[in-house]
């Protein structure tokens, strides 16, 4: 008995309008998938970054640092330096000082120059040229002079003038200007 003119055809649950349902379905599925995914791996190349960003500008304020270090070193020594060049200027235009200021009949053989004072061995013809001539110009630079005379072989005067500047005065001075 067959009342029908077709052949029977295998009936499915899954018709061809719910495969195409499932199939945007699974499309969209993975689309979110690959999304999350793409998301999860910016993130973490982000925290990447950042973790290195953070290490370089540590490194950037460590050389910064560093550097100002450097810097302020350097202007000490080039301090130092302007300071050492001014007191040779300062001695060298003293000593040519001192030798302008010894006369022509007064012969130095030595001169010590000390921190507050200056030592000077010399020969001179006669005491009263060298009171006159040197030690006058002495004593008006230094606070306390002092001069001691030996006989030389040739009749004139060995002396040796020790010269010394008083600091407690000097930094009255300093203190009034």
């Amino acid at each position: 008995m067959k009342y029908s003119y077709i052949k029977p055809r295998k009936k499915s649950p899954i018709t061809p309008e719910l495969q195409i349902i499932f199939t945007f379905f699974a499309i969209t599925l993975l689309m979110l998938f690959f999304t999350y995914a793409f998301l999860l791996y910016k993130d973490y190349s982000f925290e990447k970054d950042m973790g290195s960003i953070i290490e370089q500008k540590q490194e950037l304020k460590a050389n910064i640092k560093r550097m100002q270090n450097q810097i302020s070193f350097i202007q000490k020594q080039k301090a130092l330096a302007e300071k050492v060049f001014t007191q040779n200027m300062v001695l060298k235009d003293s000593i040519a000082n001192l030798f302008d200021l010894v006369p022509q009949r007064i012969t130095l053989s030595e001169a010590k120059l000390l921190k507050n004072g200056l030592i000077l061995y010399g020969i001179t013809p006669n005491k009263d040229v060298y009171n006159f001539m040197l030690q006058a110009p002495l004593r008006s630079i230094f606070h306390k002079t002092y001069s001691s005379f030996y006989p030389a072989k040739n009749g004139w005067l060995m002396f040796v003038s020790t010269n010394y500047i008083d600091e407690s005065q000097v930094e009255e001075l300093d203190s009034e200007n």
